[in-house]
């Protein structure tokens, strides 16, 4: 089993999240990015370095995971590829994705996108509180023991 980050969509206290998890357990953690990350020194936590385009980090992680694996990402169609390939799926906000989460978030993306084409300003940058990170750590602790 391994854990692929969909690094350039996951915060960086997520990711001190995921250092330590991965040295906890022992698990391989892949960040797949188009730039370069600071990783700490560790055999198990790697940098998979994609070139910088669209879908090109998704279409390599949805290329090498397999079934088992666990994938962090915010990203719906990306999120959606790994569950149809086996993998368990958490957001970094802690969500755990399924076929209904997939569709429910798919229709809110399609009412946020019609708002924004009507000229409605629409969200922010996304920032994580403690109860987000807490939720997060939680559930990715419950998917390291399946």
């Amino acid at each position: 089993m391994q854990i692929w980050v969909d690094a350039d969509a996951c915060p960086k206290v997520i990711r001190d999240i995921l250092f330590r998890a991965a040295e906890r357990t022992g698990t391989e953690l892949v960040m797949v990015a188009n730039h370069s990350l600071p990783l700490p020194p560790s055999p198990l936590i790697r940098q998979l370095q994609v070139p910088k385009g669209f879908d090109i980090a998704d279409n390599e992680i949805v290329a090498r995971i397999v079934a088992g694996d666990i994938l962090i990402t915010a990203d719906i169609p990306l999120a959606a590829d790994a569950l149809a390939k086996g993998a368990r799926v958490l957001s970094p906000r802690g969500e755990r994705f399924d076929n209904g989460t997939i569709r429910a978030k798919l229709t809110m993306r399609d009412f946020m996108d019609t708002l924004r084409s009507s000229g409605v300003q629409t969200g922010g940058p996304a920032s994580l509180n403690q109860a987000d990170r807490q939720a997060f750590a939680n559930q990715l602790d419950q998917l390291l023991r399946q």
